[in-house]
């Protein structure tokens, strides 16, 4: 049976991100988004939120290039004095597994924004990490352990298999495709060992930022059996902070491809369900 998860990250960064998430809700397939707690429209992300019950929102956990819940002198060997994480998966990733005051601090700044998620009162309906951190062994564990204590019962495995990406059109796979494939293998362990949910595949991200209708039409046609978790980058437009964080994405193209008909059909074609994560939790636990 296949079935389809329609989500968006970075909900709450951007005035523009967040209205381009409301529309894909409420005229195309988007059922699903990942909320950055410390973002800087976050609080206009919860009020959207709220007017949309039918939206299941998630936590979008930010531990790299983004801002901390806790101020800098919390977390002074993780973030800058601008309260930010850097943007070097390599040095964070450093810290985070071989430092013990790195870990210390990633622990306070985890469930810092698993609480900030808790006081919108909104649901936790599942848990990832901006830019796949949580395939880190640490933010991975820490991010599940921690999530637990909050009600966290799904977690994204972004594990994305080739064959229907040469079907839906021209791609190349890398060493570093299969490197991350291999990574994902560590995550589905601890989420699952934990009783947590998982997808079985994810699409976006070899075309991240360009999830354009054309692409995303001939996906949805070649979905694998199982669970497929499909996430995008809408924005209604830029702004400077889109423009330094995401030069290169096609924020637009991915809100037009949500609302076209031909993802609808696409689905269609394929057998393909739409479904939320709480239908996934119910129906790995029987």
């Amino acid at each position: 049976m296949k079935r389809a998860i329609v989500s968006a990250d970075d909900f709450g960064m951007s005035l523009e991100v967040n209205e381009a998430i409301e529309t894909a809700h409420r005229r195309g397939l988007l059922s699903t988004a990942s909320l950055m707690v410390a973002g800087a429209a976050a609080q206009d992300a919860i009020e959207r939120a709220r007017r949309l019950p039918t939206l299941n929102v998630g936590l979008h956990l930010v531990v790299i290039e983004g801002p901390a819940t806790l101020p800098h002198d919390r977390l002074p060997l993780i973030t800058g004095a601008d309260g930010w994480f850097s943007s070097s998966q390599l040095g964070l990733g450093v810290d985070y597994f071989f430092r013990p005051e790195g870990r210390r601090e990633l622990a306070l700044e985890i469930n810092a924004q698993f609480e900030a998620f808790a006081r919108t009162g909104l649901r936790l309906d599942h848990a990832n990490a901006h830019k796949h951190m949580h395939l880190h062994p640490t933010v991975g564990r820490m991010m599940i352990d921690i999530g637990k204590r909050h009600g966290l019962n799904a977690v994204r495995v972004p594990l994305e298999p080739p064959e229907p990406l040469y079907a839906a059109g021209t791609y190349t796979d890398s060493l570093g495709d299969a490197a991350l494939r291999h990574w994902t293998r560590l995550l589905r362990h601890q989420a699952r060992s934990a009783g947590m949910a998982t997808n079985d595949w994810c699409f976006g991200l070899a075309w991240s930022g360009h999830m354009t209708a054309d692409r995303v039409a001939a996906l949805a046609a070649h979905l694998p059996d199982g669970v497929s978790e499909i996430y995008f980058h809408p924005a209604t437009g830029k702004n400077p902070l889109i423009n330094r964080l995401m030069p290169t994405y096609a924020h637009e193209a991915e809100l037009d491809a949500l609302c076209a008909p031909g993802f609808k059909n696409g689905l269609a074609h394929s057998g393909a369900q739409l479904c939320g994560w709480q239908d996934v939790v119910r129906a790995q636990r029987g």
